[in-house]
C-alpha cells in the first residue's frame, strides 16, 4: 500500500514538473516569436526579383557592405506583381520594379519615392519554332508579358512600330520571368518579353530578337521606396545605408565583373551554367534619380 502511496506522489510529481516545462516552453517561444516580429517590423525590407538587375542587393548582402546597425533585409519575389502587392500592402518597404509599375502604383495611391533607376533592359523574343523574325508578323500571335508594366508597354510599341491594330496581337499575362522563359523554350508562347539574365537563355536557344528596349532609349528599372518612409528619420537613415551599400555594391562588381558573381547570380536567378558563362558584361552604376523624360513616357502611355 506505501509503495502505491509513493509510486503515485513521485507521478504527480513528475507531471507537475512536465506541465510547468511545458509553460515555460510555450513562454519562451511566444517571447521569441513577438521579438523577431519586432525585430522584422524594425528592418529595412527590399523586395527584389529572379533577374540581373537585383545582382548589387545580392552582393552587398554576401559581401557585408549594409551597415548592420541599419537592419536590412532582402526577400526574394518571383515577379513584379508579387514584389509590387508586398509593397503595397506594407509588407515590405521598398522593392525593385519598373517605372511603369511605379507610376501606377502612385495612381493608385501609393505614394513612391525613387531610390534609383537599374541597368535592366527588355527583349521581345518570338519563338524559333514560330518562325517569326519581323515584328509585323506578330499578328494573331501571343506575347507573355505582365500587365500594367514596362513588358506590356513595349508591347504595344512592337505593335504600334509594325503598324498592326492592338486587338490583332494576344497578350497574355504571365508574370514570373522564369515561367515565361520555360513557356518559349517549350514552344507554348509564339513571343516573350525579358530581360537578363532569361533573355541570355532565350537566345541560347536560337530564339530571333525582335525589339530591344535600348533601342527605345528607355530605362525603366527602378529601385523605389514608399514615399512616407522618407519622413521617418529612422527609415531615413535605413535608406542612406541602403543607398551606401548598394553603392559600393556595384562598384565590387564592377571592378570584378559580372563572372565573379556567377554563383550568386544562380541561387537568386536559377540561370543555369550555359547561361552564365555568356552573360553579356554589364556595368552597373551608383543610385541615380530616373529622368523626367522615361517617367512621362510610362505616364503618358498610362493615360
Amino acid at each position: 500500500m506505501l509503495r502505491k502511496i509513493a509510486l503515485f506522489l513521485v507521478i504527480a510529481v513528475l507531471c507537475g514538473c512536465g506541465g510547468s516545462s511545458y509553460e515555460k516552453e510555450r513562454e519562451a517561444r511566444k517571447v521569441k516569436q513577438q521579438q523577431q516580429q519586432k525585430q522584422d517590423a524594425e528592418a529595412l525590407k527590399i523586395g527584389t526579383l529572379p533577374t540581373l538587375d537585383c545582382l548589387p542587393f545580392y552582393v552587398a548582402v554576401e559581401e557585408e557592405l549594409f551597415d548592420t546597425a541599419a537592419h536590412i533585409r532582402i526577400k526574394g519575389y518571383n515577379s513584379q506583381i508579387d514584389a509590387d502587392a508586398a509593397l503595397t500592402t506594407k509588407k515590405i518597404e521598398g522593392c525593385v520594379t519598373d517605372i511603369v509599375r511605379a507610376q501606377r502604383m502612385k495612381r493608385k495611391g501609393t505614394p513612391i519615392h525613387y531610390l534609383t533607376t537599374t541597368n535592366a533592359y527588355w527583349q521581345l523574343i518570338s519563338s524559333r519554332s514560330a518562325r517569326l523574325t519581323q515584328l509585323k508578323q506578330l499578328e494573331d500571335k501571343m506575347i507573355a508579358m505582365t500587365r500594367f508594366s514596362v513588358t506590356d508597354y513595349l508591347s504595344d510599341l512592337a505593335v504600334d512600330s509594325a503598324k498592326l491594330k492592338q486587338e490583332m496581337v494576344f497578350r497574355v499575362q504571365i508574370n514570373d520571368p522564369n515561367i515565361r522563359l520555360k513557356m518559349l523554350i517549350n514552344k507554348e508562347m509564339d513571343a516573350v518579353i525579358l530581360t537578363e539574365p532569361q533573355a541570355t537563355t532565350a537566345r541560347l536557344y536560337k530564339n530571333p530578337v525582335l525589339m530591344d528596349s535600348r533601342n527605345k532609349k528607355l530605362q525603366m528599372g527602378a529601385v523605389v521606396v514608399r514615399e512616407e518612409l522618407m519622413k521617418n528619420k529612422r527609415r531615413q537613415e535605413q535608406i542612406q545605408a541602403l543607398v551606401k551599400g548598394y553603392n559600393a555594391a556595384c562598384d565590387s562588381i564592377n571592378k570584378k565583373g559580372v563572372a565573379h558573381y556567377a554563383s550568386l547570380i544562380s541561387q537568386f536567378t536559377k540561370a543555369d551554367e550555359r547561361t552564365l558563362k555568356v552573360l553579356p558584361k554589364t556595368t552597373f552604376h551608383r543610385a541615380t534619380a530616373p529622368t523626367e523624360e522615361n517617367i512621362s513616357k510610362a505616364e503618358k502611355w498610362l493615360k
